[in-house]
């Protein structure tokens, strides 16, 4: 359906695309990965025609529709929220030209020519607004804005009071109204809280048309993708599966090409040492030339330069008392309206808290109060013995100082850390060359969030407060970042919409809605799970088309119940610890065996008799080195394992 046939496409010196060529078939479920500045969103407007190849050729089927969501803000017309989706639609241009059709009739006479021919645009515009569900498009209208987040009275409110956030929000709604074709999709999930998310997801699995989505969401991916495009060093590869899948056969095929890459360094090596060697010497004038033509014809195997993988880490912290952060009957109200009452709480050492909840629920508005940012309207806020608290906001004014530049931000905090570790710190974050020496003023929101989340590193707290940190972050240094946040040994309380990045690093969860505090002894996924099994299991718990729950009670703090809580968290750590251990068990037995064999070849090299014949000894140096890198492997990996096993004890 869609054909993309050689392009190229160059922006000044630099080679975006370098003949690329493609074919997207009816029904695919594309996500399209790429390091930052490989050219997804590029890609994405040229094939929604506001852009053009340098050459090349691309092509949608004639009767296909294409819609496009920007990443970048969008702007929309002064207008009612129903009367923006219904001239986005087209359904309103349709009603206005019934409108004056009708007109006309009124005033054509009975029988006439043209009362005949106004009869028939009549009936070919009513066949169009039923083609639009004109008749049930405010019911359409209405399910899909609940879903994305709006409530009911919004649908009559002008689109001037909503936020960027919200006005993409509304674009997106339009886009799946009009349902085209082909949907394009570049980073749909960036304004959406984790029930939007997950309700979109659901739009999209039972969409029938053709879907290319560029997202950081590694969970939205997940789902949504039946296979993968990577655009890499100009040019594009294609994988079948998820994102996930995609992941592991990128490794595989990186792993074969780095092995390619490196026999061909010594092929070239050895032709150049051989026309070196022989270029004077007219007996060899013919075999030095055709190596010359080898070494000129030869297509070079390029590996895209990955980003340096710095293994950062958190200081350790001073050990705080048990009890963190105990709130006791907080409420807190802006005006008439109260985001949450009697809301009472108790973080403990060490644990790792997520707050969830759809927007305007309060996360924000409790991760301040938290961290003493904000006061309650009520109520009262105790932190614990020896609690050295630091908070990461959304707005990056208040994390960081504008007049300064990246380099005086970092290098003047914790002199245990080095000049190297620190400039180490900020190529991790992609702060590299001569960026460090710009002022904060002058650098963008995802470099501004960036910075302050790298300055949050370097401070000496045990207790964290994170507001939304990931929101500037690509995949590789959110996993960085994960994996420093799953060392840390203090406590940490976090608002995120990445699922995965929750999923992996909370043990409590504590969903804030209707007001209320309800907490969940485990991970995201653990949430989601007794979430639907309670609202399940009580009528009075039903959730409304938006996600949001229409009417909830804590549930009970009886003994019984917690014993069943507890229970079920042990199980949970229980299973998650077999699984690791699972993996370990054929991984040790593998890593002796390896031992075993290089003690033998160890052996053999001390043996006078072995060393004497020079063709065993080098197989065997070579086979020994093999072995001691394979180990090297094993080993890291073990490693990782084992870090995994003593977190999970230390959460249980």
């Amino acid at each position: 359906m869609i054909h993309i046939v050689n392009i190229a496409l160059r922006f000044g010196e630099r080679l975006l695309f370098k003949n690329i060529s493609w074919s997207i078939p009816k029904g695919s479920r594309v996500g399209l990965v790429g390091s930052n500045g490989a050219g997804k969103t590029t890609l994405l407007r040229m094939l929604a025609g506001e852009m053009e190849p340098d050459s090349g050729e691309i092509s949608v089927a004639k009767d296909r529709s294409v819609g496009y969501l920007p990443q970048d803000l969008v702007e929309i017309p002064d207008l009612p929220v129903l009367c923006f989706l219904r001239e986005r639609t087209g359904l309103a241009a349709i009603e206005r030209k019934l409108e004056s059709c009708r007109r006309d009739l009124a005033e054509a006479s009975p029988g006439s020519e043209k009362g005949e021919r106004l009869l028939l645009l009549h009936d070919t515009l009513m066949k169009q607004y039923e083609a639009h569900d004109g008749f049930s498009f405010d019911a359409r209208a209405r399910k899909i804005l609940k879903g994305l987040g709006f409530a009911d009275e919004d649908a009559f409110s002008s689109c001037r009071q909503f936020s960027g956030g919200w006005k993409m929000r509304l674009h997106l709604a339009s886009l799946l109204l009009i349902a085209p074709d082909v949907l394009l999709l570049d980073e749909p999930t960036n304004h959406l809280d984790t029930e939007s998310m997950e309700w979109l997801e659901g739009w999209l699995s039972v969409f029938a048309g053709t879907i290319i989505a560029v997202s950081h969401d590694r969970r939205f991916l997940d789902t949504i993708c039946s296979s993968v495009a990577e655009l890499s060093l100009g040019g594009l590869s294609l994988y079948q599966g998820n994102f996930s899948a995609y992941v592991e056969e990128r490794e595989r095929r990186l792993e074969e090409l780095r092995k390619t890459q490196k026999q061909q360094k010594e092929e070239i090596a050895r032709m150049e040492e051989f026309v070196e060697r022989f270029r004077y010497k007219a007996s060899k004038a013919s075999s030095v030339q055709s190596r010359v033509k080898r070494l000129e014809k030869m297509e070079l195997v390029e590996i895209e330069e990955e980003t340096k993988r710095v293994r950062f880490h958190f200081p350790p912290c001073a050990r705080s008392g048990l009890d963190v952060l105990v709130l006791q009957d907080v409420e807190k109200r802006y005006g008439d309206k109260v985001v949450f009452r009697d809301a009472s709480l108790s973080i403990q050492r060490g644990e790792k808290v997520a707050l969830v909840g759809v927007n305007g629920a309060g996360k924000s508005t409790l991760s301040r109060i938290l961290g003493g940012i904000e006061q309650p309207s009520s109520g009262s806020v105790r932190l614990g013995h020896n609690v050295k608290l630091a908070f990461f906001s959304q707005e990056s004014s208040q994390n960081l100082e504008y007049s300064r530049t990246v380099w005086d931000t970092i290098s003047s905090r914790n002199a245990a850390w080095t000049e190297r570790e620190k400039r180490n710190l900020l190529g991790a974050f992609l702060f590299g060359g001569d960026d460090i020496y710009k002022s904060v003023s002058v650098l963008s929101g995802g470099e501004k969030s960036r910075l302050a989340l790298l300055k949050l590193l370097l401070e000496e707290a045990n207790v964290l407060i994170l507001d939304e940190p990931t929101n500037h972050l690509d995949m590789q240094t959110k996993e960085l970042f994960q994996r420093a946040l799953l060392e840390y040994d203090g406590t940490l309380v976090i608002v995120s919409h990445d699922r995965f990045f929750l999923d992996n690093l909370a043990t409590k969860v504590i969903e804030i809605t209707s007001g209320s505090l309800i907490v969940y002894p485990g991970n995201y996924s653990w949430f989601i799970e007794k979430r639907r099994e309670r609202i399940a299991s009580d009528p009075s718990q039903l959730l409304t088309e938006s996600g949001a729950v229409s009417s909830l009670k804590a549930p009970s703090d009886s003994p019984k119940n917690q014993k069943r809580l507890e229970a079920e968290r042990r199980n949970e750590l229980y299973r998650r610890k077999k699984k690791v251990l699972d993996t370990m068990g054929p991984l040790e037995a593998r890593i002796e065996l390896l031992e075993k064999s290089q003690a033998e070849r160890d052996a053999l090299l001390c043996d006078p008799s072995y060393l004497a014949d020079s063709a065993k000894v080098s197989a065997l140096l070579i086979e020994r080195n093999e072995t001691a890198r394979l180990l090297a492997e094993l080993l890291a990996e073990w490693d990782d394992l084992a870090e995994e096993v003593d977190r999970i004890e230390r959460t249980g």
